[in-house]
C-alpha cells in the first residue's frame, strides 16, 4: 500500500475574484497567527515626535472616541489572503486632528520592541484605523489585541500588531522588518516584500508569450552544446601534448592508472 493516500491533496485554496487578490497570494478563511502577544494590564495610545506636545489616550478614552467600521481585505507577505474582513476601531485621521506637524514619517511602536515605518500619507485620508475590534468582538491578543494597527492597502506587517502609539518623524526612520530588507513601502499590488523590489509607479515588465520563452532556453541550450563541443574538441587536440609532458615531469596521466611499485 502506498504510504501517501492518493485523497489527501493538503488544504484546497479559495478561488476569488483575481481583480482582489495581488500577484503571488492566495485566499484563505483562516486567519494564521505568525507570533503570540504580551498579556498587558494597561493600555493607552499616544502620539509624539514632531509636534509641540505629546497626546496620550488611556484605554477608556480611547474607546470613546468616534469610531468606524470597515470592511477591507488584508494580504499577508507570506502570501496568504483574507477577503471581507470586518473591524471597528478609530482611524488614524481622526487622532492627528488636534496634531500640528511638519512630520512627512511616522514610526508605529508596539509593546514587545516591534515597530513599523511608513509615509504619513499612508495613514491618512481614510487609510489607516487603530482597530479594537475583529468580527464584531473584542480584537484576541494572537491578532494583536487589545488594539493593532490597520492599513489594509499595504502588507499587513505594517499594521503592527498591540500598537500603542505613533512616533512622527522629519525623515523615513525603518523599523524592525525594514531593518532586516523588508521593503519601505510595502504594496502588495508592487509585490514590494524586500528591499530592490520595485518602487511605487514602476509596472511590472510585460512576461514574453510562451513561445518566445520556449525558443529561447532552445537557443540557450544549443549554445551551451557547442561550446561544450568546442571544449571537448580543444580538449582531445591537446590532450596528446598534455599527457606527454606531464609523463616528462614524472606525473601521473589523468585516465590512467598508475603502476604500482
Amino acid at each position: 500500500m502506498s504510504p501517501i493516500s492518493r485523497g489527501f491533496m493538503g488544504r484546497r485554496r479559495l478561488v476569488a475574484d483575481p481583480s482582489r487578490v495581488p500577484p503571488g497570494q492566495y485566499v484563505t478563511n483562516d486567519f494564521p497567527v505568525l507570533s503570540a502577544g504580551p498579556t498587558l494590564d494597561e493600555w493607552s495610545f499616544t502620539i509624539h515626535g514632531e509636534l509641540d506636545e505629546p497626546v496620550s489616550w488611556p484605554w477608556e478614552e480611547f474607546i470613546a472616541l468616534p469610531t468606524e467600521t470597515i470592511t477591507v481585505d488584508i494580504h499577508c507577505v507570506t502570501k496568504w489572503s483574507k477577503l471581507d474582513t470586518s473591524w471597528k476601531g478609530v482611524s488614524v485621521d481622526m487622532l492627528l486632528e488636534q496634531v500640528q506637524t511638519e512630520a512627512e514619517y511616522v514610526t508605529a511602536w508596539s509593546d514587545g520592541g516591534y515597530t513599523t515605518s511608513l509615509a504619513l500619507e499612508e495613514v491618512t485620508g481614510g487609510r489607516a484605523w487603530v482597530a479594537y475590534e475583529y468580527g464584531g468582538e473584542p480584537l484576541e491578543p494572537e491578532h494583536g489585541g487589545p488594539a493593532r494597527l490597520l492599513v489594509p492597502h499595504l502588507y499587513f506587517w505594517k499594521s503592527a500588531k498591540w500598537v500603542r502609539g505613533l512616533t512622527l518623524t522629519l525623515d523615513d526612520e525603518p523599523g524592525f522588518w525594514e531593518t532586516y530588507g523588508y521593503h519601505n513601502h510595502g504594496d502588495p499590488w508592487l509585490e514590494q516584500r524586500y528591499q530592490g523590489d520595485r518602487p511605487p509607479g514602476v509596472a511590472r515588465s510585460p512576461r514574453r508569450p510562451a513561445h518566445r520563452r520556449a525558443a529561447h532556453r532552445r537557443r540557450r541550450l544549443s549554445s551551451a552544446t557547442q561550446l561544450l563541443d568546442r571544449l571537448r574538441t580543444r580538449g582531445s587536440r591537446a590532450g596528446p601534448d598534455r599527457r606527454a609532458a606531464r609523463r616528462r615531469r614524472g606525473l601521473a596521466v589523468p585516465g590512467r592508472r598508475a603502476s604500482a611499485r
